[in-house]
């Protein structure tokens, strides 16, 4: 297995993750090739909680333009991980 730490990339912070948190959800930037049963693995391991479900989507990038040069952001990919009733992040408890 890879290392954890480059699996999870850092947490995502939206005004849709903050309100998905009350429901025990919480959300992360991704490695792009990562799969699901080692998001959730590398989760667990390195916050010692326990998933119940692991949810992702691959964001495209976007068109950017400065001046006359055109350019893309790049693609990356987003993981909400549900977590069994009782568990918690602390990392986001701060935001």
């Amino acid at each position: 297995m890879k290392d954890p730490r480059d699996i999870i990339i850092a947490p995502h912070i939206s005004e849709r993750s903050m309100m998905d948190m009350e429901e025990n959800w919480y959300t992360f930037k991704v490695a792009i090739k990562a799969n699901k049963p080692e998001i959730k693995k590398a989760i667990e391991k390195i916050f010692d909680v326990n998933v119940e479900k692991v949810t992702t989507n691959r964001m495209p990038g976007k068109k950017r333009r400065m001046g006359y040069t055109q350019g893309k952001t790049s693609n990356w990919k987003k993981a909400r991980v549900k977590l069994a009733e009782g568990d918690s992040i602390e990392i986001f408890e701060g935001v």
